[in-house]
């Protein structure tokens, strides 16, 4: 994960509205801050957020009436011990959850450290679930990356390739026959769990389309809102080449599906070459099509080597 900070002042105003906290103690530690390490070293947000456990340093945590009673029922001295450990865990946040009251002992506790601690009346498992995706799309590995990001039949597809091939020509044909532009040119991709990259376009790029002789088209305003999307998940790339190069670094029947490292997770991938008279756009959806088919477990090339073996056996 990409360390990026998120102070406690950030987090409580981010979901002021949406969980209706209250900043019940430590106000004077607005600015503190998850552990740098422990978001370095964190694999997705469900690291960095979860009911009180004095095992995970580090990380957001959650007070809700069990553990409420756990902090209460037992003698003053094992009160006082188990309130005090929490001080040991460094959270960055604690959130008292499930509408249920902090102990004066605990409120003294956080205001003598400094920690932060909001309460809500939403339940401690609805807090947990939306911290996590807050999280993990926040802190999430990012890297940028050149070429057209589209929705085409419903999968997100980014197209690359050299510069001057028609990528965007290509983008356009594809929206021109009903499919989605997410960016052009620049293409923001962040890994949000361990199996799922999601990218959207940057803000300074949104809803436009560079086509050269005509210049910046905004597709919203051409084709309609339903030409565009706010983000999509990566599930395939298009990589378009000149005929050499497909030749000379290309198998024409790869024995197994193509595969790109993107920020850790193979994303399937095509190779398509470009030449004059070949409808790209046409070769892009049937590319498109026959992924669908592979992500259901349909691989239509494993089943033609059966087909073949089965009829050299035949034929022996």
């Amino acid at each position: 994960m990409k360390p990026n900070v998120v102070s406690a002042d950030v987090l409580f105003e981010e979901f002021r509205s949406h969980l209706k906290w209250e900043w019940v103690a430590g106000l004077g530690a607005s600015e503190r801050r998850f552990d740098e390490v422990a978001v370095r070293s964190a694999r997705s947000g469900a690291d960095l957020v979860g009911y009180l456990n004095y095992i995970h340093p580090y990380r957001v945590q959650i007070i809700g009436e069990r553990e409420i009673a756990y902090l209460s029922n037992a003698t003053p001295e094992d009160c006082q011990r188990r309130i005090s450990r929490i001080v040991t865990l460094e959270p960055p946040v604690l959130i008292l959850a499930d509408n249920q009251t902090a102990p004066d002992a605990l409120l003294s506790m956080c205001e003598r450290a400094q920690i932060p601690m909001f309460s809500t009346r939403e339940s401690s498992a609805f807090v947990i679930d939306v911290l996590r995706a807050y999280l993990s799309k926040h802190f999430a590995d990012r890297t940028t990356m050149h070429g057209v990001f589209m929705d085409i039949l419903g999968l997100g597809v980014l197209i690359t390739g050299e510069s001057g091939l028609g990528k965007s020509e290509l983008g356009l044909e594809l929206i021109s026959r009903g499919n989605g532009l997410v960016a052009d040119d620049a293409v923001d991709l962040f890994r949000i769990n361990q199996t799922t990259i999601e990218g959207k376009c940057p803000d300074l790029l949104q809803n436009l389309l560079e086509v050269r002789g005509i210049g910046l088209l905004d597709i919203r305003a051409i084709f309609g809102e339903t030409a565009v999307r706010r983000k999509m998940r990566l599930k395939l790339i298009v990589h378009l080449v000149r005929k050499e190069t497909l030749e000379r670094e290309y198998e024409r029947l790869p024995y197994e599906p193509l595969t790109q490292d993107v920020l850790g997770v193979p994303v399937l991938k095509v190779v398509i070459q470009v030449v004059a008279g070949r409808n790209i756009a046409v070769l892009v959806e049937a590319a498109v099509r026959n992924t669908i088919l592979q992500l259901r477990g349909i691989d239509t090339y494993q089943e033609f080597v059966d087909r073949h073996r089965r009829a050299m056996e035949q034929g022996a």
